[in-house]
């Protein structure tokens, strides 16, 4: 006797699922249900029809009911929605969509990838034909619709994860008035507070209205207004404030739900019916950091939950590794990326760390198209353990994320990451890559060789009138520098010794942190005790302060900014 697989749910994991339960039994009867009018879509790539990059929402549908059934003998039922499971006849009820009719489906096994569905705050005009929310290709296709059938110049997003920060950044290229509401103090809350601000920076510098720490209060004909009071002049809105997993189906059919909220399922994505799987936004996973059930609304992870839950149906063993949330943007000119707990997250789970923060070239800097990469490496303190990692600039900081995941998944400490061998070519890297560089300053910290600040201490630094030293070239200097700092260059310190005082704590930056870092050991070499090296130098302090500079008028702490 044949099985029979039923999957609810058409995207990353129902369809992965399919697949692999093809690959493994060429005679199983197969159906997935998707009630939306695609299976197979590329919901990341979803905002990018808004700019055009995407110029064809058709392009978005990967694949159709008729190559599911021709290339696979998969059959794919689109416009049908479940609404029903019975356990005990092994059943789900069937709601067709076009025709609406019910009807019944039997199963040997039953797989649930049903996602996740976009909240929807309750306030006033929350449900007005102008507000959209971004789920499946019909959602993208009906903003792109209604933004250019009624001449629309100004939009508001409100959100500012992944699916927020993508929309605004796709319409403000597609030359619209953009706004992004965002009730945090950053947006993309993968990263750090002080990595944030680089991409603020990168989203007001190409024109995107950015108002953080205000929520929606009201939507209006015409405009929106946020809790501070600020109206927003908006003709259509774009909802992006987070997402809840779609548990309804499973709920009513009494499969039990997790801590999280979530399906709650086991190591090989079974839930509390031996007969019922479930991958996907909308179940639990456990994360190997924290020690602890989560949810991680990503493609990648549930492609590989369908592929170990249709290996469990045919007995074949696999390892869960726990998950440890791995991610990547791009942003205008930036990319950006980050895999593991930041340090806000470490903090909040009481796990002693500390965290560096440096910017080498992403390549050697006599190549064409050389530039600054900006890398926070976070580990465990004292043991070295690697617990996450941020990278921001224009190069590929993809893959040096992906190299700490690797070394966070085997468990490696900042030994294993300084000594790990990677490619080197002038126009791809650096022989010293970054990931190397960032495991050695941490070393450097942990074993107490150097001292160090962040950059959110320097403006404290400054307005109590710290002994700042710029260590940079005079011309430098002069292009703008902290406000009471002093210009001793790296070149010129050895003679003017007797200008750098011993009974105070004396703080040194450059451009990067290169050449404060030399100066500050030579400094200890002579005897100096009290001596910090300003972690992001002169770039990274400006960046840190720049936003917060624009949007509150307060104050610079530097003559001149300067991100060159």
């Amino acid at each position: 006797m044949f099985k029979k697989v039923l999957i609810v749910g058409g995207v990353a994991g129902g369809a992965s699922a399919a697949a692999r339960v093809r690959r493994l039994d060429e005679r199983a009867e197969i159906i997935m249900f998707e009630k939306s009018p695609h299976v197979s879509i590329s919901n990341c790539s979803l905002p990018y029809h808004l700019s055009g990059i995407v110029e064809n929402s058709e392009r978005l549908v990967l694949m159709n009911p008729e190559i599911f059934k021709n290339r696979y003998n998969i059959e794919a039922r689109v416009n049908q929605e479940v609404v029903q499971i019975n356990r005990e006849k092994k059943t789900i009820i069937v709601k067709d969509l076009v025709a609406a009719k019910m009807y019944e489906e039997s199963y040997d096994h039953l797989v649930l990838s049903p996602g996740a569905t976009p909240i929807r705050p309750n306030v006033e005009g929350i449900n007005s034909p102008n507000v959209f929310t971004v789920r499946n290709v019909v959602d993208i296709e009906n903003i792109n619709s209604y933004i250019k059938q009624n001449g629309i110049h100004d939009i508001a997003v409100i959100g500012g994860g992944f699916i927020g920060v993508e929309v605004a950044e796709n319409l403000k290229l597609a030359g619209y008035n953009v706004t992004l509401v965002e009730f945090a103090n950053q947006v993309m809350t993968t990263f750090d507070y002080d990595m944030a601000q680089i991409l603020h920076k990168e989203m007001i510098d190409h024109g995107v209205n950015l108002i953080l720490e205000d929520g929606l209060a009201k939507l209006s004909d015409g405009y929106v207004l946020t809790n501070s009071g600020k109206k927003i002049d908006a003709q259509a809105v774009v909802l992006a404030t987070g997402v809840k997993p779609e548990t309804r189906l499973a709920e009513a059919a009494g499969l039990e739900i997790g801590e999280t909220g979530a399906i709650k399922v086991d190591h090989n994505y079974v839930t509390s019916d031996s007969n019922i799987y479930a991958v996907g936004d909308a179940i639990e996973v456990y994360h190997r950091l924290l020690r602890k059930p989560t949810r991680l609304a990503l493609a990648g992870p549930a492609q590989k939950q369908a592929r170990v839950a249709a290996d469990h149906m045919y007995g074949i063993p696999s390892r869960n590794m726990g998950v440890i949330g791995s991610s990547s943007i791009h942003l205008f000119e930036l990319n950006a990326a980050s895999t593991g707990l930041n340090v806000k997250q470490a903090k909040q789970a009481g796990i002693m760390h500390d965290s560096v923060y440096l910017m080498p070239g992403d390549k050697v800097g006599l190549m064409p198209n050389s530039n600054p990469m900006h890398f926070k490496l976070i580990y465990e303190y004292p043991t070295g353990r690697i617990l996450g990692a941020q990278a921001i600039g224009k190069g590929n900081v993809d893959k040096r994320i992906d190299v700490v995941a690797t070394i966070i998944t085997m468990n490696g400490t900042l030994e294993d990451l300084k000594d790990l061998e990677l490619t080197y070519s002038p126009m791809l890297g650096t022989a010293k890559d970054v990931v190397n560089h960032a495991a050695l300053v941490g070393l450097n910290l942990l074993q107490g060789k150097y001292k160090e600040v962040k950059v959110s201490q320097v403006r404290d630094l400054i307005e109590s009138n710290a002994f700042i030293i710029d260590a940079r070239e005079q011309a430098e200097y002069e292009a703008g520098h902290f406000k009471n700092a002093i210009n001793i260059p790296l070149s010129e310190f050895r003679q003017r010794i007797d200008e750098i005082p011993k009974d105070q704590p004396v703080y040194i930056h450059c451009r990067s942190g290169q050449r404060s870092y030399n100066m500050v050991m030579a400094l200890q070499g002579l005897g100096y005790e009290n001596i910090y090296n300003i972690s992001g130098s002169y770039l990274g302090v400006n960046l840190y302060e720049y936003f917060n500079d624009i949007v509150t008028g307060r104050d610079k702490i530097v003559t001149e900014y300067n991100f060159k």
